[in-house]
C-alpha cells in the first residue's frame, strides 16, 4: 500500500516565488563584469654591447664622415638577425664599416610579458672626422709622397 502524498505547502504562489528568484540570481549574475585580462607587458631591445665601428683610417685623416642609418632586427637571442640600409653616407667605406659593426653587437631582447619576442629597430651610426688628426694621418701622408 502506498503512503498518501502529502499536499505541498508552498502552493502556486511560493513555486512562481522560487522561479523568479532563481531567474533573478541568474541574470544578475550574468550582469556582473567581467575580470579585466591581466596587462600586457612589453619591453623594447635594450643595448648591452654595441661598440663603435671601425673608422677607416683613410677617411677620418681626409676628414670624411657621414650618417648610416639601419634597421635591424634584434631576434630572441639578442643579436641581430637582419640588417637592412634604409640610409646610406654616401660613402661606401663607412657604409661597410658600419655593417661590419652590427654583427657582434648584443641586445636584451624584447619581450612580451617577459617572453623574448623578435624586434625591428632603426639605429643611426654617425661618423664624425675626429677634430685632432690622428697620428697614424701622418704615417698615411708619408706612404702617400712615396707613392709619387
Amino acid at each position: 500500500m502506498k503512503a498518501p502524498a502529502l499536499p505541498d505547502r508552498r502552493g502556486a504562489h511560493g513555486t512562481a516565488v522560487t522561479v523568479a528568484l532563481i531567474a533573478s540570481a541568474l541574470l544578475l549574475g550574468g550582469c556582473q563584469k567581467a575580470a579585466p585580462p591581466p596587462p600586457v607587458t612589453t619591453t623594447r631591445p635594450m643595448a648591452i654591447d654595441t661598440p663603435p665601428p671601425v673608422y677607416p683610417a683613410e677617411l677620418a685623416c681626409e676628414g670624411t664622415g657621414g650618417q648610416v642609418l639601419l634597421m635591424l632586427t634584434i631576434g630572441v637571442e639578442g643579436k641581430p638577425t637582419e640588417a637592412r640600409m634604409l640610409r646610406s653616407s654616401g660613402v661606401a667605406a663607412l657604409d661597410a664599416a658600419a655593417q661590419d659593426a652590427i654583427r657582434n653587437w648584443r641586445f636584451e631582447p624584447a619581450k612580451v610579458n617577459d617572453r623574448p619576442q623578435p624586434a625591428k629597430i632603426n639605429v643611426p651610426i654617425t661618423f664624425t672626422p675626429p677634430a685632432i688628426r690622428p697620428a697614424e694621418c701622418f704615417v698615411l701622408d708619408e706612404k702617400r709622397k712615396d707613392k709619387l
